[in-house]
């Protein structure tokens, strides 16, 4: 009777052994799928403040809270098990739909360099506290943001861990949805609190307290500012290494990749090394930046000649979701300050 226990706690440890390896190789395949999904991460987080920063302090975590649950809906009630058929049953429309998302996402990228080169985002549209039915549906308007965003999140992840079996792909892109949720609004919550804690420091009677305060408040903008740089770099980063792979992938056009991937090869021959290695990675990415820069920048020119406007960003959108006549908010349901 010992020797079956003992055979039988034997197994149960194998078991375990397995199981944690298991969780190892998911949180490894996660983490991976993570790291390529980088760039729309960054952008997420870029884009989340601007829909929160200048409403009364008090509703900022809130609205910050519900946003980050819209977001994780988002992800696993819809673009999960969407995503998931489609790897399952058409698997070759995946690098059709990663091109697609790239497309938009160097569309993005683009778009926003245009905006910084024309200037077209230095307004002052004033802020004052909105009513609860304005924050539904600015809440409402970042949610669906959010979808855009967290559907090439996923697809990228899924990308990634393609060759998985069925389950094991179900668990990493479910860690990857979840970290990637808390890390991104908890990221956003600790940038639009940075200037109430700023605040604070700065009434302390200590000096010290006071400078870092200051420091705080002063160093928001700048903050938002280069992530929203970043982010831009990444999107089109992203974006056009997604396309230079994928149009590959599909046979559509090798010369490009096959390009890039020489270029690559003689750099790591040149440089031997860790330094070799990091210059080969750069060539990839300044490359891959500058397709997404060329392909974004010929989306913006197509969208800037079709009957609507494609280039509102997140506070015109919120502006006309917020109004039934086209025109400003009026007091009480102003958009936020970008």
């Amino acid at each position: 009777m010992s020797a079956g226990l003992f055979g039988l706690l034997d197994d149960v440890a194998a078991i375990a052994k397995l199981a944690a390896a298991s969780i190892d190789d998911v949180g490894a395949a996660a983490g991976r799928a993570t790291t390529k999904a980088a760039g729309v991460v960054v952008d997420d987080t870029a884009v989340t403040p601007q829909y929160v920063h200048g409403v009364a302090a008090e509703r900022e975590l809130p609205i910050v809270k519900q946003i980050a649950i819209g977001s994780i809906r988002n992800k696993l009630l819809i673009i999960l098990p969407a995503a998931l058929l489609l790897s399952e049953f058409l698997p070759d429309v995946l690098p059709i739909i990663l091109m697609i998302g790239g497309t938009f996402l160097a569309y993005e990228g683009a778009h926003k360099v245009w905006h910084l080169i024309s200037h077209h985002d230095e307004h002052d549209v004033p802020v004052t506290e909105i009513g609860p039915e304005a924050e539904k549906q600015m809440i409402a308007g970042a949610i669906r943001t959010d979808l855009i965003l967290s559907a090439e999140i996923m697809v990228i992840a899924l990308d990634e861990v393609a060759d998985e079996g069925f389950w094991s792909r179900l668990a990493i892109l479910v860690v990857v949805a979840i970290a990637i949720t808390i890390a991104v609004y908890g990221v956003v919550a600790l940038i639009v609190k940075m200037d109430d804690t700023g605040l604070l420091l700065s009434q302390r009677s200590s000096a010290f307290a006071q400078r870092i305060g200051r420091g705080l408040v002063a160093a928001m903008p700048k903050l938002l500012s280069a992530i929203s740089i970043v982010g831009t770099v990444a999107m089109l980063w992203v974006g056009g290494h997604i396309l230079l792979v994928n149009v590959h992938e599909v046979g559509w056009w090798d010369a490009p990749y096959t390009w890039v991937h020489d270029i690559e090869h003689d750099i790591e021959h040149a440089v031997h090394g860790f330094l070799g290695g990091v210059l080969a990675w750069l060539a990839n990415t300044g490359i891959s930046a500058v397709i997404g820069l060329v392909v974004g920048a010929v989306v913006v020119v197509i969208v800037s000649l079709l009957p609507f406007k494609g280039d509102k960003d997140p506070v015109e959108r919120y502006e006309e979701d917020t109004t039934t006549d086209g025109t400003m908010p009026t007091e009480g349901t102003t958009a936020p300050d970008a």
